[in-house]
């Protein structure tokens, strides 16, 4: 019997998939391109939550700004690959999680 997931649990859950859907992002593309429409779907099977599109192309529009991310079209299809700026915010950011868990 699976137990029930508490509120506060639930809440952190939200926090660390939904509210930082930029590290799944960087992520992701730390090992290849993606395709904006594909990435919810790609975040699901490798993160197991599901962002909507809409948050999606939001997140992908502020890191595109940061020069985290770059963007080239092929053909309709726009593709995202990280930047040298995005790997080193992806590898400050898994820093920044990894000490705060080990504190807890």
């Amino acid at each position: 019997m699976a137990a029930i997931e508490q509120k506060p649990v639930s809440r952190l859950k939200h926090a660390l998939t939904h509210g930082n859907i930029w590290l799944s992002a960087l992520s992701l593309m730390k090992k290849k391109r993606v395709y904006a429409y594909a990435l919810p779907e790609q975040i699901q099977r490798s993160f197991g939550y599901s962002p909507s599109k809409l948050m999606t192309y939001f997140v992908l529009y502020k890191l595109e700004d940061e020069k985290l991310i770059s963007a080239k079209f092929e053909g309709r299809r726009k593709y995202y690959e990280l930047t040298a700026k995005g790997r080193s915010a992806l590898e400050n950011g898994k820093r920044m999680l990894s000490s705060l868990s080990k504190k807890l």
